[in-house]
């Protein structure tokens, strides 16, 4: 896992080999719809472990099948995840199996093809996301529009405790993000070159959405 650090809130590139393995499976053209889901699925699980690796723990005392002891659990209320759609929601499977009682928020934006602004179309989230920890998801970070449209919505509704979490990044967009929200860090398993002039991340995987549900 690395981090860079800078004036913004960092950016953590997680490089454990599973999940450069399994993002090297998703970049490939010739990957199925089913494939690559998976896969999205997988690699969402994998990168839930490293952006709650930080979460408060407070003691608890319970009772083994041996003896009573005292062991550890998460303090605080119930983390929020809180997907983009539509590809945001590949990472939620894989991250719900890891914390079964998260909330879930929907934030639905698209990307103006012209340009390339977000327009939102859809919120739906817990009333008091002041008092938890709320994972963004969304697989690609390139213009970064859409995610930071997304953090100014949740940050309306009360949000301080935010994380951003995605697959791939550019460097237009983590710049983007971090003058717009200096106080959220962003985890993701690769930074890429560039974006090109229709704002996808050069090399990239494609259209993450199209990918996932064999759209165009």
């Amino acid at each position: 896992m690395q981090a860079e650090s800078g004036g913004a809130a960092r950016v953590t590139v997680v490089d454990h080999p599973l999940v450069q393995h399994k993002l090297t499976m998703m970049r490939d053209s010739d990957r199925s719809t089913k494939g690559f889901r998976e896969l999205l699925n997988e690699i969402g699980m994998l990168l839930a472990y490293e952006v709650t690796r930080d979460l408060p723990l407070e003691p608890v005392t319970i009772q083994t099948p041996i003896q009573p002891m005292e062991g550890r659990r998460i303090a605080g209320k119930k983390l929020v995840l809180a997907p983009i759609l539509r590809a945001g929601v590949g990472f939620l499977d894989g991250m719900l199996s890891l914390m079964p009682s998260a909330r879930v928020a929907h934030v639905g934006l698209y990307r103006d093809p012209d340009t390339l602004q977000a327009v939102e179309y859809y919120f739906k989230s817990p009333s008091d996301l002041a008092d938890r920890t709320v994972l963004v998801l969304d697989p690609m970070l390139a213009t970064a529009n859409s995610a930071v449209a997304a953090v100014e919505r949740l940050k309306s509704r009360g949000a301080k405790d935010l994380r951003f979490v995605c697959l791939l990044a550019a460097p237009e967009g983590i710049a983007r993000f971090q003058a717009a929200h200096p106080d959220v860090p962003v985890w993701t398993a690769a930074i890429d070159s560039h974006l090109n002039d229709h704002g996808y991340i050069v090399p990239g995987l494609g259209d993450a959405g199209d990918r996932m549900y064999g759209t165009r």
